[in-house]
């Protein structure tokens, strides 16, 4: 395929049409979050705990990373296209699997499995790359992507926990599989391959972590980019105990609040794709790092003061979103662009250390928040993860102006 061809809709001899991307990158922030306003009542339904099925968030994280570790290379290899179809064949089966659970195990095994949506959102990545001429348009691009992509779990905790109010928690999962079947019809006549060197094997793809591994650059903007992410992961794992058990919020209002840092990530979004270009990616995912640790701080400090509400737990999680928005985006582009050839290896190896690092955060969440728990160990793990990436910002901007690196 021809780069930087007029994009047409659903025609798959040119570019995958934004729309498209935005669909395939929403998915998995969409499985990741919709059913969890309804974690206490798949618990008491399966005979389990809300802290047991709070595992699924770090358990659909950890696979998520071991998959990434393998699909850029695999997509760097054969291709985005076929790897795009087959994920989504896997999730829609997989989602369908989960509406007919009958206990903890089985609800936590087919969460594996959906966990290959994950997939579609690192190759949505490459494909901007593959289709853009430069990393700073990338960035951008990335940013309105992952801006849309934004709204979905915004809104995605206030469906589940309205699909739970009036149908029962098995409603979020047909929602999924629908969207999930739409999203392989779209992609299926939409995406075309935008891949045109095809020449390195799968080992050979694999053979080059250690090149990637061993340059500061990639580690620095990974790290930032996994730190920051991580407070929201931490979030995912934690919240829903924070809110029916420190504020005693039922689901469906749970769901309202629930989605509030997405209303920052969309914003942040939209501020990297209109001044990336303009202001650079460093700067960008610096201003991001430091605007969720102000966000987690001052929500530190009120929950210290025994001033912690719901307004103020879920209200300054905005900020959080914000900075995630301005900074991952661009962390990201980063990344890819060390190698333009390996944008699929890096975008793949990227995802997998921050999610995998956010599947940690979140269990530890959940290890951390027991009965009579307030909110504060949550915002304190949430505080050191962005701490540490802004600290990971810092040296690579320090590396940069001492070093060639």
């Amino acid at each position: 395929m021809q780069k930087y061809k007029d994009v047409r809709f659903l025609n798959r001899s040119t570019p995958p049409h934004i729309l498209t991307l935005i669909l395939l990158a929403s998915i998995s922030a969409l499985t990741m979050n919709i059913f969890l306003p309804s974690l206490p009542n798949i618990a008491s339904e399966l005979n389990s705990s809300t802290s047991i099925l709070g595992l699924s968030v770090g358990i659909y994280l950890a696979s998520s990373a071991v998959l990434q570790l393998i699909i850029g290379p695999f997509s760097d290899q054969f291709g985005r296209r076929p790897l795009i179809l087959w994920s989504l064949i896997i999730f829609c089966i997989s989602t369908l699997a989960t509406v007919f659970v009958t206990n903890t195990a089985q609800f936590l095994i087919l969460r594996i499995f959906q966990a290959i949506s994950a997939s579609c959102m690192v190759l949505a990545r490459a494909i901007v790359r593959d289709t853009t001429e430069s990393i700073e348009k990338a960035g951008s691009k990335i940013a309105y992507v992952t801006m849309g992509m934004a709204l979905v779990p915004m809104v995605g905790p206030a469906i589940g926990g309205l699909l739970d109010y009036q149908y029962g928690w098995e409603a979020s999962f047909w929602l999924l599989f629908i969207l999930g079947l739409v999203i392989l019809i779209i992609s299926f006549f939409d995406v075309g391959e935008t891949l045109s060197d095809h020449n390195q094997s799968f080992l050979e793809q694999i053979s080059t972590y250690p090149s990637l591994l061993r340059s500061k650059r990639f580690w620095g903007y990974c790290l930032s980019s996994a730190f920051v992410s991580g407070a929201f992961f931490s979030y995912l794992g934690g919240a829903p105990f924070v809110g029916n058990e420190v504020f005693g919020l039922e689901p469906k209002d749970l769901g309202f609040w629930f989605g509030a840092p997405a209303i920052g990530y969309v914003l942040g979004n939209f501020l990297s794709g209109r001044f990336s270009t303009k202001i650079g990616l460093d700067k960008m995912i610096f201003l991001g790092v430091t605007t969720a640790l102000f966000g987690v701080s001052i929500s530190l400090t009120i929950s210290l003061l025994d001033h912690g509400s719901v307004l103020s737990f879920f209200g300054l999680m905005t900020l959080v979103g914000l900075g995630n928005g301005m900074s991952i985006p661009n962390a990201t582009a980063a990344m890819m662009s060390i190698n333009p050839k390996l944008a699929g290896t890096a975008a793949g190896l990227g995802s997998a250390i921050m999610i995998g690092g956010g599947a940690g955060l979140s269990a530890i969440a959940n290890f951390i928040l027991i009965p009579g728990s307030s909110e504060i160990p949550l915002i304190m793990l949430m505080w050191t993860s962005v701490f540490c990436g802004l600290c990971s910002v810092a040296y690579v901007s320090y590396r940069k102006k001492t070093l060639e690196v």
